[in-house]
Order: C-alpha cells, then sequence, then structure tokens
C-alpha cells in the first residue's frame, strides 16, 4: 500500500493518495496554520518570525516514509541533515489536526526554566523544553514541515529548521 505524503508548501502539494488519506487542510492551509503557530510563539518571546523554506519541507517530507516504517518517533541522523534541526510529532490519523500536531511542542513552554542550555528545563531533562525552545530560537529564520500519513492509522509531522537552534551554552529565554 502506498502511503501518502503531504509536502506543506505555500505553493505547491506533493500528494501520493491512498484511500486512507483524509488530511483536512489544503497545503497553503497547512503551511500557513503552522508558521502562524511558530511565529505566535516567537512573537510572545521577542523573537523574528519565521519565513516558510519549501526546501526545508521537501527535506522534512523526505524523511517522512522512513519515519512511519519506524512507527514511533527518531531523529533522523544529524548529518544527513546539516545545518538543520528537527522537531517530530505523531498524532493517531483518525483525530490529528495542525493544532493537535504543533500543540504537544508549544505546552513545553510550561517546563522552561531560564538558563543557559541545556539546563533549561524544571524537569532536569532539556528534551522536554527541546521542541519549544527550537521553535522560538532567535536565531533560527527558516522553517519547513511535512505531514506524512502511514496510510493505516498515524501522522507524523516533521519540522525542519535553519539555522539550528538548542546550542549548549546560549542563554535562554533571551538568546533562544
Amino acid at each position: 500500500m502506498r502511503s501518502a505524503l503531504l509536502v506543506l508548501s505555500c505553493l505547491a502539494l506533493t500528494f501520493a493518495p491512498t484511500k486512507a488519506d483524509a488530511w483536512p487542510l489544503p497545503s497553503t492551509d497547512a503551511a500557513a496554520a503552522l508558521l502562524a503557530v511558530h511565529n505566535r510563539e516567537r512573537a510572545a518571546v521577542g523573537a523574528p518570525p519565521l519565513q516558510w523554506d519549501p526546501a526545508l519541507a521537501q527535506a522534512a517530507a523526505s524523511y517522512g516514509p522512513q519515519l512511519a516504517s519506524l512507527g514511533r518517533l527518531v531523529h533522523s541522523p544529524r548529518e544527513g541533515r546539516p545545518g538543520q534541526r528537527e522537531n517530530l510529532a505523531m498524532d493517531y490519523s483518525a483525530h490529528t489536526s495542525v493544532d493537535r500536531l504543533i500543540g504537544t511542542w508549544v505546552v513545553e513552554k510550561r517546563d522552561l526554566l531560564p538558563g543557559a542550555f541545556p539546563n533549561v528545563s524544571r524537569t532536569g531533562n532539556w528534551k522536554d523544553v527541546a521542541h519549544y525552545t527550537q521553535m522560538v530560537w532567535k536565531t533560527t529564520t527558516h522553517v519547513g514541515c511535512a505531514i506524512h500519513s502511514d496510510g493505516r492509522q498515524w501522522s507524523y509531522l516533521i519540522c525542519r529548521y535553519s539555522p539550528p537552534g538548542n546550542v549548549d551554552g546560549r542563554r535562554c529565554p533571551e538568546d533562544c
């Protein structure tokens, strides 16, 4: 069975349809929604807005099939994405939406503790805030995302960022 591949771009949609596909938003709406959430969170901490990058979206989309075959969230190897960081989310396809997928990253801000990265989490584990800090990292300027459905039950959100954030030793929230 072929799986669905949605590349979110402000201009185009690459789509290999399956009977299981039911992504509720056209590509421009989904890209705009993802960018709007990122930029709303960035504005709240005084970070400049991100720009949508179709090349980052394509890079994110290229990882979708592998991620779906794994059936769990595993970051792609960093050496395969130089100059990029990556945020991942997954949700049951029947109940997913852009807000639900990206919302898992936004709620991490409740655990953000001012300090030098990676010592920035109230839980003591930097991974508990890393998606959020990457979203709002002030020196990151571009984002591109893709949503991949496994054609059965799961949807995966993959966002790529450039230049990378979450730099050790940088102060959050001042620098991140």
